[in-house]
């Protein structure tokens, strides 16, 4: 059964299990701080393909088949699949799955397509129409950048506000049942668009989509930041960091001790040359997938929530002068 709080939060009855999970990364992302929670690596950028596009099918592939390791499933065993990534119709996603059989539902949000998959996945388990359910997303740094700004060949110099897009996957396997990370809340959030034209300043355009869906998720549940031994967000860096901070603290919410943004813990912004940070569907996927859940079945935290952001920008409407909407959302996660 699946419950409404508030005015745009869900709450399930029965909590959704995620019974397995997996994160894969390049070898940038392998030399940053989170480089030994891994579950794989891949030191060559291609996977041992022909194109960096089916490259990032591999990552995905191989995220999803250790998640699927992990919680003792099988193809058949996955009732829906919830893939995403950044490119043309999903790419990545589609082309990764189409050899395990599994009815599929294509997923876009961006840089918040983990928290997007996980939140459709639950609907689908604590709604009764699905046993078991997996989720995968991946961005690759090559395919990105050729997709969304030049090609790498052009050697264009980035500005400190830019983030570097993450080379990985992660994905989840969501059950009604077993032993994992509960799924007890989501909140879907809205389209929110403050006129940020700079694709190199995704932060910017992605704060405030963040603020909003925190904002919402403390009035519909009427908690606080107290109430929560982490806030994660999915990619904001440190533009977006910094502005997040600032709007919650006019309204009265300190997460500053503790909030921590995947794009600023994936890569070591001193050494790594990433300039604001990581960001990518692969980014927030690999480090809850990597790090986070890890953290949590170890008892390192117990209430979690997972705001995943992603700035939705597309390059013919960049190139026609169009701003860059932002959206967040969110998933509260608990241990069992």
């Amino acid at each position: 059964m699946i419950k409404r709080v508030g005015s745009y939060t869900v709450e399930f009855m029965h909590p959704p299990i995620i019974t397995g999970y997996s994160s894969v990364v390049g070898k940038k992302e392998a030399e940053g701080p989170l480089g030994k929670y891994f579950d794989k690596i891949f030191y060559d950028s291609r996977a041992g393909q022909p194109t960096w596009e089916k490259a990032e099918a591999k990552f995905q592939q191989e995220a999803f088949i250790g998640a699927m390791t992990k919680s003792k499933t099988h193809p058949e065993d996955i009732d829906f699949v919830f893939a995403g990534d950044l490119l043309n119709q999903l790419i990545s996603s589609s082309y990764s799955m189409r050899s395990f059989n599994i009815p599929y539902l294509g997923q876009y949000g961006a840089c918040s397509t983990m928290a997007q998959g996980i939140i459709m996945a639950s609907f689908t388990v604590g709604g009764g129409s699905a046993r078991e359910t997996a989720v995968v997303t991946s961005s690759h740094f090559c395919t990105a950048e050729r997709q969304y700004r030049y090609p790498l060949e052009y050697g264009g110099v980035r500005p400190q506000t830019a983030q570097w897009t993450v080379t990985g996957s992660g994905s989840v396997i969501v059950s009604n049942e077993g032993k994992g990370i509960e799924v007890v809340n989501a909140t879907v959030g809205k389209i929110v668009d403050k006129g940020i034209k700079d694709i190199n300043n995704m932060g910017a355009a992605m704060a405030p989509a963040a603020y909003d869906t925190i904002l919402t998720y403390f009035n519909d549940t009427k908690t606080t930041p107290k109430d929560y031994d982490r806030i994660f967000t999915g990619d904001l860096g440190q533009v977006g960091s910094e502005l997040l901070h600032q709007l919650l603290n006019d309204d009265g919410y300190n997460i500053d001790s503790i909030h921590r943004d995947c794009g600023l813990m994936i890569f070591d912004r001193d050494t790594q040359d990433v300039h604001a940070g990581g960001s990518g569907c692969g980014c927030g996927a690999s480090v809850l997938c990597g790090k986070i859940l890890k953290d949590m079945e170890k008892g390192k935290y117990n209430n979690v929530l997972f705001i995943a952001t992603g700035a939705l920008m597309s390059p013919t409407a960049n190139q026609q002068g169009e701003s860059i909407p932002g959206v967040a959302h969110l998933i509260h996660l608990k241990c069992q």
